[in-house]
């Protein structure tokens, strides 16, 4: 898989996304899904990827990791693409691309704004009006955090602890349970672009980092602010605005 148009910061916490080639709908079957989550429980594995959150859906996947600097986000997207796409093609008896050749990722500030991101994922089939609730979809953390499964866990709990400053895992279920409520109750379960357009979220003065971190690699790119969250654009994000399903 070529190089994505992503950046490495190591330490950061990334939300990436990866579509389907020309964003076909090859992971509407629950087999192929529940595929791409075996793989990234065997990256987490093979490699120790930090994984926060995830959703795998008809066409698009949201992986939210942590970058321990050993490459290992970028080794475990090409195994995940690579065996999911392996396995699809042979299925099907197709030849050709499965996933698009770049994924996106997104440097997201830890505290508050990684909590939004954390309920912007887990809410994606919720906005694409599959179901009413992120708990009816299979292939999603939302489900892994609530009810965390006895074997193949794939969220490293302790590390989301850690990056959303809360004490205890009891304490991590209610406040994840009552985040999702109140955005199902209010406008914050509309699509933000810059979750998935975005080069780094989080306040001004994180994406100020950032961008100074980037330097030369960020050329004409400027901080944008809506409210308290800041981001800079990506003007090499390929993703359009339906990502939803």
């Amino acid at each position: 898989m070529p190089r994505a148009n992503r950046h490495h910061l190591p330490g950061h916490v990334w939300h990436v996304t990866h579509r389907c080639h020309k964003q076909e709908f090859l992971l509407k079957f629950a087999r192929d899904r529940r595929l791409w989550r075996y793989w990234l429980y065997q990256a987490r594995q093979r490699y120790g990827l930090c994984v926060l959150n995830y959703i795998v859906t008809s066409n698009h996947v949201h992986l939210l990791v942590r970058d321990g600097g050993g490459g290992e986000i970028a080794r475990s997207m090409q195994l995940i693409a690579g065996r999911v796409g392996q396995s699809y093609n042979r299925r099907k008896a197709r030849k050709g691309a499965v996933w698009e050749d770049r994924y996106h990722a997104t440097a997201v500030q830890t505290g508050a704004h990684l909590a939004r991101c954390l309920v912007y994922i887990d809410l994606n089939m919720v906005r694409a009006g599959v179901v009413k609730h992120p708990s009816e979809w299979e292939a999603s953390g939302y489900r892994e955090i609530q009810a965390p499964p006895d074997r193949y866990r794939v969220i490293d709990e302790q590390a989301l602890l850690d990056t959303l400053e809360i004490g205890s895992v009891a304490e991590l279920r209610e406040c994840h349970r009552l985040w999702v409520e109140e955005a199902l109750a209010s406008d914050r379960a509309s699509r933000d672009e810059w979750w998935t357009t975005a080069v780094a979220v989080g306040d001004r003065s994180y994406v100020d980092e950032v961008h100074r971190a980037l330097g030369v690699r960020s050329p004409g790119r400027h901080v944008e602010q809506t409210g308290d969250t800041a981001w800079v654009r990506d003007d090499g994000a390929s993703y359009g605005v339906d990502q939803r399903f």
